[in-house]
């Protein structure tokens, strides 16, 4: 290109610069704009080397593109300079307009920084305007500032360029276009950054598309193919725990189609005894135990885990269930429960389950009112057998025993109802727990005589007729031997004598036992549990006032072998 005062400008010159400007925004990628901007320095501008100083994010300049010497593109390319070395460049030399120039007269003191650099050789000037070896030509580009501000943006590179061919240093033509080149290539190399940038956002927008389908199938197939049910549901609002989504192994499960479990929520299928277990599972995620509703009415036990599926604007959105079958599993665990609490020969409650029921109805705080526990004693009775002819009428087995106000019950703390004796000095109505012990007479005689499997088949007829005998509710408790305990609630002290009697005329009806008809009889003592008491007073005070009864009686009333 002409670098001279011409008053003119050659056509072809402005042709070459038109077509590096355009070389260079049609360039497919990052690296090849910056080349193609090296390139445009020497082939449009008509300079013999040419090399672009790139803005790296820490501050530095790498040289990411040289044009015209191949010797010095694998010497320098790729290398760094400070930022520090480059501003102190920028800021001393003369300044053509946007350029700088340095000569060769102040440029020696560059030559020990950590910029990298090429040596030319040469003669020295003849000329005042002609070019020396060791001169330096830099051209910053800075990205373009906000739109009609007319101001530049940040720094975002140096063009560095050597050695024009005409030897001269360049004119006011010269300097103009280098400076437009660079403003230019400015815009050239931020379009593509920001395509480079666009380019490698997509390519990774794809990639967690393509992964997300992948996991969408992979939750899909494990989602239908899961050996045990799962269900998706909805989460907060007005239709919270609604049935959204379920696979076929929960239908088969509860014997449910899965269009006909999209009409549900899962309070609708949980057993009504549940649903505080099911409410406080879905609120906070988590695992659960609780029995769910099949087709046919039945109830089945299942393992239910929930994780909370969460959108990240909105919040936690559903809840993926998991559901599995424990039934077989909790079969075993409430029969090995009821092992544990229950007598293997007669199936009533035990001796350790007769304490606990008694001790969660008691507490340590002693009401007003109530006698102390040493005088306990005195609050129990027992009755004379030779009533039994005259035994009362028949008991209700579906009498309402809740304490009301007048029974002399009193609300204690934390809605625990304090448990006491009815008043034995007169019948004001009162009603407490009564505790009828019962002991069998002519038992012994009756292992003695005919075995032990006549004494077990006595036992399990009594059981029997005990537990016919109370009402719902009521509990009936072998406590060893042929020893039996009714805990009966709500009973004034007229209604216990009555039952004590009517169960005594019971128990001493013939028994079939290894095909004989045999007879035992039977002594009660009645106690009243009352709070302070432990479970372990009441059962003793009970058992002495059986013995005070059995002791009263002839022998031949108590003996019915």
């Amino acid at each position: 290109m002409e670098t001279d005062s011409e008053p003119y400008v050659r056509l072809a010159s402005l042709r070459q610069l038109h077509q590096g400007m355009a070389n260079m925004n049609t360039a497919r990628s990052l690296a090849d704009t910056l080349q193609t901007v090296a390139d445009g320095v020497v082939d449009a501008l008509g300079y013999e080397l040419a090399c672009v100083n790139l803005v790296r994010p820490d501050g530095d300049l790498v040289v990411a593109a040289f044009s015209g010497n191949a010797a010095a593109e694998a010497l320098i390319t790729g290398r760094v300079g400070s930022r520090e070395s480059w501003e102190r460049r920028l800021s001393m030399g003369e300044s053509w307009g946007d350029l700088i120039f340095i000569p060769h007269t102040e440029g020696w003191v560059l030559d020990d920084d950590d910029v990298p650099q090429w040596y030319t050789d040469g003669p020295a000037p003849r000329f005042e305007d002609e070019w020396h070896p060791s001169d330096r030509l830099f051209a910053p580009m800075y990205a373009p500032g906000p739109q009609g501000s007319g101001a530049c943006g940040e720094l975002i590179g140096v063009l560095s360029v050597d050695r024009p061919r005409n030897g001269r240093l360049p004119g006011a033509w010269g300097r103009e276009a280098l400076q437009m080149y660079a403003f230019q290539a400015a815009i050239a190399i931020s379009n593509a950054r920001l395509r480079s940038n666009m380019q490698r956002a997509l390519v990774r927008l794809e990639r967690e598309q393509q992964a997300l389908r992948a996991s969408e199938e992979s939750f899909r197939q494990a989602f239908e193919y899961a050996p045990s049910g799962m269900a998706v549901a909805e989460m907060g609002g007005d239709q919270h725990g609604r049935i959204l989504r379920t696979n076929d192994a929960l239908c088969r499960l509860l014997g449910r189609p899965a269009s006909a479990m999209r009409r549900y929520s899962f309070s609708d299928l949980v057993h009504p005894e549940d649903i505080g277990t099911l409410l406080r599972t879905s609120a906070e995620g988590g695992r659960a135990e609780l029995r769910l509703a099949r087709r046919d009415g039945t109830y089945l036990w299942v393992s239910l885990r929930n994780s909370v599926v969460a959108d990240a604007a909105d919040g936690p959105r559903f809840l993926l269930t998991h559901v599995e079958d424990i039934e077989e599993r909790k079969r075993r665990e409430l029969h090995l429960a009821h092992r544990a609490s229950h007598d293997s020969l007669t199936g009533l409650p035990n001796s350790a389950e007769l304490r606990a029921r008694l001790s969660a109805r008691l507490c340590q705080q002693r009401p007003q009112g109530a006698l102390p526990a040493a005088d306990s004693m005195a609050a129990f009775e027992s009755f004379d057998s030779h009533d039994a002819a005259h035994g009362p009428p028949a008991f209700d087995r579906g009498h309402d025993f809740d304490f009301p106000p007048e029974a002399g019950v009193f609300e204690g703390y934390d809605h625990h109802v304090h448990a006491i004796a009815p008043d034995e000095d007169r019948d004001d109505g009162s009603k407490g727990l009564a505790v009828l012990f019962c002991d069998l007479d002519g038992f012994k005689s009756i292992n003695d005589r005919f075995g032990h499997n006549a004494g077990d088949a006595v036992l399990i007829e009594v059981a029997r007729r005990l537990s016919d005998g109370v009402r719902d509710g009521d509990t009936v408790a072998r406590l060893g031997g042929d020893e039996f305990v009714i805990l009966a609630n709500g009973l004034g002290r007229a209604d216990a004598q009555d039952l004590a009697v009517r169960l005594r005329n019971e128990i001493v009806q013939p028994i079939r036992a290894e095909g004989r008809a045999v007879r035992v009889g039977a002594s009660f003592g009645i106690g009243w549990a009352h709070c302070g008491m432990t479970a372990d007073e009441v059962l003793k005070s009970a058992d002495e006032r059986m013995y005070v009864e059995k002791r009263s009686r002839p022998k031949q009333h108590r003996r019915a072998g």
